[in-house]
């Protein structure tokens, strides 16, 4: 039956039927038993960190991506005035100029066929050298003006009219916002596809906070991470839905600030059975490193995938 199949799907990739129900309550109630049971050895009752965390880094993009209200207005913001300046500078020239064209042509036949009578009307003749020397001279002030404004992939020009070379990240910076659909469809894939990298980035970080330790290793501090980084998609999953619900975005906002530091604090109290006071001080310690080194790090990550 359709029933037995995706039971059978939940108990390969997930094993649905016992672990994840007595895993997630925990996960978010007492994240610090949770952790702490898990790396002492007592791991047939719990799912492995990093499975869970894999579905539900999976979930989260699955889920948020298609809810109103969680996407880039399709990289607009990239589109700097500059750049939407200068293109529409450069098409209201080339029209002027593709029009001189046509009346410098205009006006040379007109003056031929003028010349060219058996008696030729000398004031006709006059006006119209007059209006092809202008136009001649609006037509090459026209074709300066296109030489010396940047096209859409060379903003920076010489007083010559020459490109100035520039450097790998300023050409890929160009593109990106030639195209910013491309660039937010490059951050997002790789954002799900190295997701898995915020585990590695942030083990140091948790080293730094018990230094030269013997008691904890960094199998600890990995599944710390693991099981932190799952909580935190699950709460963006949450919030994301809520947000989508109607719950007013005060709210919502209120829990994201919130909901984090208390969910960090617990784990680290739990998991590495520390006092209050010095629970506090290393979450609070563990929230600025991550917000100065590891959100950074991963973000210029993303951003070079993204370019190249």
């Amino acid at each position: 039956t359709a029933g037995a199949i995706f039971h059978d799907i939940a108990h390969g990739v997930f094993h649905f039927e016992g672990k994840a129900w007595e895993t997630l309550p925990m996960l978010i109630r007492r994240p610090g038993e949770l952790t702490r049971r898990y790396i002492d050895g007592e791991r047939a009752r719990f799912v492995s960190p990093l499975a869970i965390f894999l579905f539900t880094v999976f979930l989260m993009f699955a889920i948020v991506a298609n809810l109103p209200g969680w996407s880039l207005a399709d990289g607009d913001f990239l589109k700097s005035g500059l750049t939407e300046g200068v293109a529409e500078t450069r098409a209201k020239v080339v029209k002027e100029r593709e029009r001189a064209d046509q009346q410098l042509a205009m006006y040379q036949e007109a003056l031929k066929s003028a010349r060219a009578k058996s008696s030729p009307n000398t004031e006709r003749i006059a006006k119209l050298e007059r209006n092809l020397a202008d136009t001649a001279e609006m037509r090459q002030s026209l074709v300066e003006a296109e030489k010396r404004l940047p096209t859409l992939t060379t903003f920076k020009v010489t007083r010559d009219g020459k490109p100035v070379k520039t450097n790998w990240f300023e050409d890929k910076f160009r593109h990106a916002q030639e195209n910013p659909k491309l660039l937010l469809y490059k951050l997002k894939t790789s954002a799900y596809k190295y997701s898995w990298a915020l585990i590695p980035l942030s083990i140091p970080i948790m080293w730094l906070l018990f230094p030269f330790s013997r008691r904890f290793k960094l199998y600890d501090h990995a599944v710390f991470i693991t099981y932190s980084l799952t909580f935190m998609s699950l709460l963006t999953i949450a919030m994301a839905v809520l947000q989508a619900l109607g719950v007013p975005f005060v709210i919502v906002m209120a829990a994201v600030v919130l909901v984090p530091p208390f969910h960090i604090y617990r784990q680290l109290k739990g998991t590495y059975q520390l006092g209050r006071t010095n629970a506090f001080v290393r979450a609070a310690l563990l929230i600025g490193l991550i917000y100065c080194a590891v959100v950074p790090a991963f973000a210029v990550m993303l951003l070079y995938l993204g370019l190249a």
